[in-house]
């Protein structure tokens, strides 16, 4: 123990082991009160089954929890909140037909006379809001919100409790710039008061900009724990990875084609009079805070959401989208932002979901080619490097990047002209990453033209040719890349002239 720090949690030798994979290796970390301790590692490196364990989801197959000096050789989880344990997962659990306050003291809930009493709940979920620093209606249903502002409820749901260790999942995933600072300012805050933090994230800067130790996980096994003044990302990388790795974009060297889809004066719920024109060979990137429009656009353009008015052309000739089935024989592809509700099946095998657009060319007489099915899959597995045993797994076997891999896999195979990309690395860890941009550069090289949405700023300027930026559901500006710098994307996107 470092001189002066106390150890609330210790993980030791924690090991466990599914069939085929050894998620957890002999893993022993100590965690300190009143620190931000960064958990870092590719998709599949044992984050995830280390959060379980913490948390009592799973027991482990050996090896000891002590928390506050008290051993314990597993937890549960109502032990494990009866301690002071709360996690926010990736995947909300949260309950949308009730509202912002009636979700925060779920399970605790402030009573009058033997009923709920709303308006204490109520004030009581103001509070927690305001310190921290998110407007938001208390009274408002969960399912009327955005993604971004239901991750703000379930961190509410947590400070809500009497917490001692808050363990947050990649719990910017789905935020913009303006929004992670929030929430990383919360968390620094939360550490000063005394909470430990254990922070889980694939965005590098995030992990240098709040935290005070760090562990590397790669195959199960610890690499190291060490104080991240003593590192830098390359060598954080290189550990996560176990190779030399820099972070970089694709240069893109081929030149830019003719225009292959144009957007014409579109309205919609959301936004009003967006246009724009995307060439072969092009990402075109749209900027925005949440709210700005950005994927209400993309959207509504898909026939994913009602557009009121507008017209869109593909190589030049009208095209009329009411659904995205029309969208999609169109030759319009859109990986959506989240994979795992509107992205993929995933109780079924990744076989089938890549087939999912090219059914009908696969079918004859109602029936599917399941032979040819497999071949495209195979194919789609080499090229992306999808990391499974087979193809015929289902797609929640799959690691996050790898899913988001089988996602891109299905407009791959249905030869696509254009693609929507709605935050096409949410979530995906730093090697991925770079496979995902190397990947989307070879597939502007052949001449697909690719819309991309993306609430990283380093992301955004370094994979997009222009950019649109929105503001409120309307159309700022245009930017070739010579223009582009955060502090006018910024401008921008705070609706600044």
């Amino acid at each position: 123990m470092e001189s002066g720090k106390k150890t609330i949690l210790s993980l030791k030798n924690i090991s466990k082991h599914y069939p085929g994979v050894q998620a957890l290796d002999d893993v022993s970390i100590d965690f300190y009160e009143g620190e931000i301790h960064c958990i870092v590692g590719e998709n599949g490196a044992g984050k995830s089954t280390l959060i379980r364990m913490i948390s009592g989801a799973e027991e482990p197959d050996s090896g000891t929890i002590e928390f506050c000096g008290k051993v314990y050789n597993c937890m549960a989880p109502k032990l494990s909140r009866e301690l002071g344990i709360d996690v926010i997962y990736q995947e909300f659990n949260l309950a949308e037909d009730l509202s912002v306050a009636e979700n925060i003291f779920l399970g605790h809930e402030v009573r009058k006379n033997g009923l709920v009493d709303k308006k204490r709940l109520n004030d009581m979920a103001a509070e927690i809001l305001k310190e921290m620093d998110v407007k938001l209606d208390t009274r408002k249903e969960v399912g009327e919100l955005s993604v971004s502002y239901m991750q703000f409820v379930e961190i509410a749901k947590s400070l809500s409790r009497d917490i001692k260790v808050l363990i947050m999942d990649e719990p910017t995933a789905p935020l913009t710039e303006n929004e992670v600072d929030k929430l990383l300012q919360l968390a620094v805050r939360l550490k000063n008061k005394g909470y430990t933090i254990v922070y889980i994230s694939h965005r590098m800067n995030e992990i240098f900009r709040i935290g005070d130790r760090y562990t590397v996980l790669r195959d199960g096994k610890k690499i190291i724990t060490d104080e991240i003044a003593n590192t830098n990302m390359a060598g954080m990388i290189s550990h996560m990875v176990g190779r030399e790795m820099a972070i970089s974009y694709p240069q893109r060297t081929h030149e830019i084609g003719p225009v292959v889809f144009e957007a014409r004066h579109i309205y919609s719920e959301a936004v009003q009079d967006i246009s724009f024109q995307v060439h072969a060979g092009e990402i075109l990137g749209f900027g925005g805070l949440v709210g700005a429009g950005r994927t209400e656009t993309i959207r509504a353009i898909f026939g994913a959401d009602m557009m009121y008015e507008g017209e869109t052309l593909l190589e030049g000739k009208p095209i009329q989208i009411r659904h995205p089935k029309e969208a999609v024989e169109s030759g319009i592809g859109f990986v959506t932002e989240d994979r795992k509700r509107q992205g993929l099946l995933l109780e079924d095998s990744i076989q089938r979901n890549v087939s999912l657009p090219i059914l009908k060319r696969l079918s004859r007489s109602m029936v599917v080619n399941r032979r040819e099915e497999k071949k495209i899959a195979e194919k789609m597995r080499e090229i992306l490097h999808i990391k499974t045993p087979t193809v015929e797994a289902n797609a929640n076997s799959l690691s996050g990047g790898n899913q988001q891999k089988v996602v891109l896999a299905k407009w791959l195979a249905a030869d696509c002209k254009v693609i929507f990309m709605d935050e096409p690395t949410r979530g995906v860890d730093v090697g991925a990453k770079a496979e995902i941009y190397k990947l989307m550069n070879e597939l502007a090289k052949s001449g697909i033209a690719i819309v991309m949405v993306s609430s990283e700023m380093e992301e955004l300027l370094g994979m997009s040719d222009r950019l649109i930026m929105l503001h409120e559901g309307r159309q700022m500006a245009e930017l070739k890349r010579e223009d582009f710098s955060q502090e006018t994307v910024m401008r921008y996107a705070s609706g600044i002239a």
